[in-house]
């Protein structure tokens, strides 16, 4: 391969490591509608029967105040701590380095386990918890997934001042009112309630994570997010927890752009996590550039009629790509048929299409030749091996 080809090939790949990061947590901030009583004045003649008044029984409703109090028990504040100082000096101390949110969301046996996002725990030597009534304890990682942004803790079940159920987030409307809970800014801040509307039900970002891009399904809510309210609980009227709050639309003039993830994503998730401590992906092996970014001079080959691709930029020669037989600059443009046009299109159609262990055809471009090459899928936990 030309040497100067891959110079500029390594350099992307080093350049497409850097991720911007995300300012994140959901706080909604909008007011509270009130209807006209509808009040009428009436009258009654002279000559009419008075009405019997009788008392009867009324049925009540728990008001906003009354669920919130009892929901605000179980979301708790998240204190990540990593290591300071020279650990070859002999001396390494533990400083806070952030903070967010977390929900409590099952007990089981003396343990209370704790979802939470990625991002408020990524990195940390010691995480702390703070329960909503100001009571402090140390967490433990149960496990992570940097690529969905959710993280699973466990506490000392009596530290447990509340538990939240989960909700159906596929039976939310645009215009359902939802409530938020979590601690904007920190702890001085803790235990914030504010209350405002599904914008739309089903929204995809796309999000740079530590595990690469992805294009993320998030619920999007008129809410004012703060740094800290990251992890924290998004209810419907219920009290259910339909949502976990995450983002946020960090740009000037833009007001109450807000995103949870949904709880029909977020518990199954979770049940593996706290089960595997990972979630098992299928892996290839290779480092790709999206087509949109090559320089022109690097792909005269490819045929006019190829509108989008992503080119591999590096192979592990142990993986299943180099088994396969792929090389560097091959060009994929569809996996199983399925159009490829980005990197992150092709992750959305290894993780949610495929599984582990499956083959799968990739239609790729080798000077300019159209070829398939199969591949047999590995997990990306033997990656790590």
């Amino acid at each position: 391969m030309n040497t100067s080809k891959s110079k500029w090939l390594l350099s992307t790949v080093g350049a497409g490591v850097l991720g911007s990061a995300l300012t994140l947590g959901v706080v909604t901030n909008t007011d509270i509608l009130k209807q006209d009583s509808g009040l009428q004045a009436t009258t009654q003649s002279e000559n009419s029967t008075p009405y019997n008044v009788q008392k009867t029984a009324s049925t009540t409703q728990n008001s906003l105040s009354d669920m919130v109090a009892d929901a605000s028990k179980a979301v708790v504040g998240v204190e990540n701590y990593q290591s300071a100082g020279n650990r070859f000096a002999g001396s390494s101390e533990s400083q806070k380095a952030g903070s967010g949110s977390g929900v409590v969301f099952k007990t089981e046996g003396a343990v209370a386990y704790i979802i939470t996002n990625n991002h408020v725990i990524e990195n940390a030597s010691k995480i702390g918890i703070t329960t909503a009534s100001g009571k402090e304890t140390a967490a433990v990682l149960v496990g992570t997934d940097p690529l969905t942004d959710l993280a699973v803790l466990k506490i000392d079940k009596k530290f447990a001042e509340g538990m939240l159920s989960f909700g159906d987030s596929e039976k939310l409307r645009a215009g359902d009112a939802v409530v938020a809970i979590g601690n904007p800014l920190g702890l001085d801040f803790s235990g914030t309630v504010t209350q405002g509307i599904v914008s739309a039900p089903t929204r995809s970002i796309d999000v740079d994570t530590s595990a690469g891009s992805w294009e993320m399904d998030v619920i999007q809510t008129d809410a004012a997010i703060n740094p800290g309210n990251s992890g924290g609980a998004l209810l419907n009227a219920s009290g259910e927890l339909i949502g976990i709050n995450s983002l946020k639309i960090a740009q000037n003039g833009v007001e109450g752009l807000g995103f949870a993830i949904p709880s029909n994503d977020v518990q199954p998730l979770s049940d593996k996590l706290m089960k595997d401590g990972k979630i098992e992906r299928p892996y290839i092996g290779v480092g790709l550039v999206d087509l949109a970014e090559v320089p022109e001079m690097y792909v005269q080959d490819i045929p006019e009629n190829v509108k989008g691709g992503v080119m591999v930029s590096n192979v592990d020669l142990s993986s299943p790509a180099g088994k396969a037989g792929f090389k560097e600059q091959d060009v994929i443009t569809e996996v199983n048929g399925k159009a490829i046009d980005s990197s992150t299109a092709l992750r959305k159609v290894l993780y949610t299409d495929l599984k582990v262990g499956e083959q799968a055809k990739f239609t790729i471009y080798r000077d300019g030749k159209q070829q398939i090459v199969d591949v047999t899928l590995s997990s990306n936990a033997d990656s790590k091996k």
